[in-house]
């Protein structure tokens, strides 16, 4: 049975506003079948998109925090910790992920180390003396500085890489860690410092975490090319 004609023009009218604000509830009065369908579907939660929580390969910048000569060897297993931050650095270079550096002082700290430095693309290394890369305003200059996701690789956990981390979140960037390739000179500082920065906000992953949600899927010559190199053995 047609509707009344006042009630269509009351109907359409509060179609509308839906628009721009959320409506008091369901539209009153008798609407037609097709129209009351429509309605349910418009306001039925949505799913989130998987591309909200995953590391994207066009979306993320690899950042290495302090990874100095004076300073990795008092890092606690700094042998392993340096193995898996190359592992990583190269496993982005073959994707196409940008990387870049920061440096805590050279003068006092040392450089870069020269496994990590020979993998760094030309003016991808920035200095700063703030413990935060993001106070010390070094990463504007850096390739991929405009990228939405940041993964965090490099020391202390609880120093420069925390407040880096922190005020990256408070940015709105996507921060991700790296929990097998940050360290401390305690182990118990680092866990301290993953722990905050998950209690703030940071996805706490490992490194082949990163690799597999950059590859996204097998059935391609790259995944097969990525997985001899790194995922073997």
């Amino acid at each position: 049975m047609p509707i009344e004609r006042g009630q269509a023009r009351a109907y359409e009218n509060k179609r509308q506003r839906t628009r721009t604000h959320e409506p008091a509830g369901p539209p009153q009065g008798r609407i037609p079948e097709r129209e009351a369908r429509r309605y349910s579907i418009e306001r039925a939660p949505r799913p989130v998109s998987l591309s909200a929580v995953l590391i994207d390969v066009h979306r993320s910048l690899l950042l290495v925090i302090d990874f100095q000569e004076r300073l990795l060897p008092a890092i606690h297993e700094h042998e392993q910790l340096l193995a898996n931050v190359t592992w990583l650095i190269r496993a982005a270079r073959k994707l196409g992920v940008p990387v870049a550096a920061v440096e805590q002082y050279p003068k006092g700290l040392g450089r870069t180390v020269k496994g990590v430095r020979e993998l760094l693309p030309e003016g991808a290394v920035a200095q700063k003396v703030q413990f935060s890369a993001v106070a010390a305003r070094c990463l504007v200059n850096l390739p991929g500085a405009d990228r939405a996701q940041i993964v965090l690789v490099g020391t202390e956990t609880h120093v420069c890489l925390l407040q880096t981390a922190l005020e990256l979140l408070e940015e709105g960037k996507e921060v991700y860690v790296v929990a097998d390739a940050v360290g401390s000179r305690q182990a118990a500082d680092r866990d301290l410092a993953l722990a905050r920065m998950r209690q703030e906000g940071a996805r706490i992953v490992s490194r082949e975490m990163v690799v597999f949600e950059w590859l996204g899927e097998a059935a391609t010559p790259l995944f097969r090319e990525v997985s001899r190199e790194f995922l073997r053995g």
